[in-house]
Parts: C-alpha cells; structure tokens; sequence
C-alpha cells in the first residue's frame, strides 16, 4: 500500500511538471511591470554560458521551477548581490535534487546485486532526505555568501564616506563629490556605486535616487540612509558635510564591534576543542592509576 501510494504521487507530481513544462503559466502583470523597471542590479540579465554541466542539464527544470514562482524575493536580491543568474541557480537546485533522489536507488541496486540490500522503506527515505537538502543547499550557500558580499560593499561604503566628506570639506559640490570619489575606488562595490551614478547622469536623474534603489536591490539599508541624507542636500539645500561625516563614523563603528563580536565568538569556538584535549589528557592519565585500584582492590 505505501508503495503504491508513493508510485502514485510521484506519478502525479511528475505529471504536473511535465505540464508546467508544456504550458507555462502566464506571469502576472504585476510581475512584468517590476521587471520592465527593475532596479540597477539584474539577476536575470546573466548569461546562461558559462553555467557548467549542471545549468545545461538543468536549464528545463530551471523553467519550470521559475514558472512556479521561485526564487523569492529575498533570494532575488541575494542572487543580484552575488551576481549570479537566476536560471543558472535554479538549474543548479534542480540538478541537485534529482542527484539527491537518485542515488540511493543506484546504491540500494548496487548492494542488492551483492546480496546485502537494505529495505526498500530505507532508499526511498534517503532519497527524499537527500532531494531536500539538495534542493535547499544552493540557497542556503547563496545566502551565506550574500551576507558575506553585503559586509564587504559596507566595507566600501565606509571608506566611500571618509572620501566624500573630505572632498566636501574641499568646497565641492554634492554631485561632483560622489562622481569623484566614486571614480577613485576598485572593487565590485566601487563599480555598482559608479554604475549608479552613470546611470544617474545619463537618464537626467538624481544621484541620491539610484543610490536609493542600488540600497534597496542591494539590502544595504546604509546606502538607503545615505541617499536620504543626500536628498536633503538636494531638495532643501541641508548642509550635507557634517551628516555623512557621522554617517561614516557610526559605520566604522559598527564595523568595530561586529569583528570585535566575530573574534569573541572564535574564541569562544576555540574553548571546546582546549576542554576536549584537557578531558582526553585527564583520562589519560587517571586510567592507568583508576585502574591499578580497582585491581588491588
């Protein structure tokens, strides 16, 4: 009976992917519309070359999965930070889970060859465990370096900061001041921020506007608040020099006690492998004498 009703349900689920597959559902307007004014980071603006055996294997699945509504909007901008593609992240979850759902049927066929073959009840729940994690994995490294790209483009902005406030105190204007000091510094970060900027002059916009949506496809909401603060120079003509000279401080702040933290938290790490030894070289050394004990006893 449990047989027949897992056959029947990966009957229907692979039914229904075919048919996604075939005809796949119409995005909706809303979609479309955010898409025809996305933001200055793209995901899927990525090349599907370059992708590896597992993005042209996985290049069907990736429409289907993206048909269905993945990735979300989270994984979205973690993707556009990361500048990966989404088709290529998703054929990636795609052909992961299908290796996860496949090898342990091979091993199981395998050792049944050999004569030890476990019970079927014992693949069929590897199967699905390794499916799971392998269609879970790809977001979770997604996410993991995100966060770590994110901390280096605050790294950027920090110093980005220290050079605007300068040239500021030079006598120079808002605009020229973020060109200038935009043009001065390498790196991913520094090119996003010149490519906003870029787009800014061209498009006849504000700075402070693509700063503001390069912050919201980034999740960097310092960049937010720095296009806000800048706005105010634009719009009421604020003195804007003494606001991104405490912008930069409470960044570098911020910094500070985030290693200060990280370094607390290895140390912290490092105390248990110290305790293990410590234990290990006890029972070393009290075995011997418990021992001789009990056996004068």
């Amino acid at each position: 009976m449990i047989a027949a009703l897992l056959l029947g349900l990966g009957g229907g689920v692979g039914l229904w992917v075919i048919t996604l597959g075939l005809v796949p559902p119409r995005p909706a307007l809303g979609t479309l519309l955010h898409r025809a004014d996305a933001g200055l980071v793209d995901p899927d603006s990525g090349d599907d070359g370059g992708l590896g055996w597992a993005g042209l294997l996985g290049r069907p699945a990736a429409r289907v999965l993206r048909g269905v509504g993945l990735p979300g909007a989270r994984l979205r901008r973690d993707l556009g930070v990361l500048d990966t593609p989404v088709s290529g992240h998703l054929a990636e979850k795609a052909v992961l889970a299908v290796l996860g759902l496949l090898t342990p049927g091979v091993v199981h066929l395998l050792l049944m060859l050999l004569g030890a073959g476990p019970p079927w009840p014992v693949p069929i729940a590897a199967a699905v465990v390794l499916s799971g994690l392998g269609f879970v994995v790809p977001d979770l490294r997604v996410r993991r370096e995100a966060a770590a790209r994110r901390e280096e483009f605050r790294h950027a902005l920090s110093v980005y900061l220290d050079l605007v406030w300068i040239t500021l105190a030079g006598g120079a204007g808002v605009d020229g001041a973020l060109h200038q000091c935009a043009a001065i510094g390498h790196g991913w970060a520094f090119t996003r921020l010149r490519r906003a900027l870029d787009d800014a002059r061209l498009l006849r916009g504000t700075p402070w506007a693509t700063l503001k949506r390069l912050g919201d496809d980034l999740d960097i909401t310092e960049l937010t608040d720095l296009a806000a603060t800048i706005s105010l120079a634009g719009h009421e003509g604020a003195r804007v020099r003494t606001s991104v000279a405490a912008k930069a401080q409470a960044l570098r702040t911020r910094q500070l006690t985030a290693a200060e933290g990280q370094a607390q938290a290895a140390t912290e790490r490092m105390s248990l492998p110290v305790m293990c030894l410590f234990l290990g070289f006890l029972v070393f050394i009290g075995y011997p004498a418990l021992t001789h004990v009990l056996t004068g006893l």
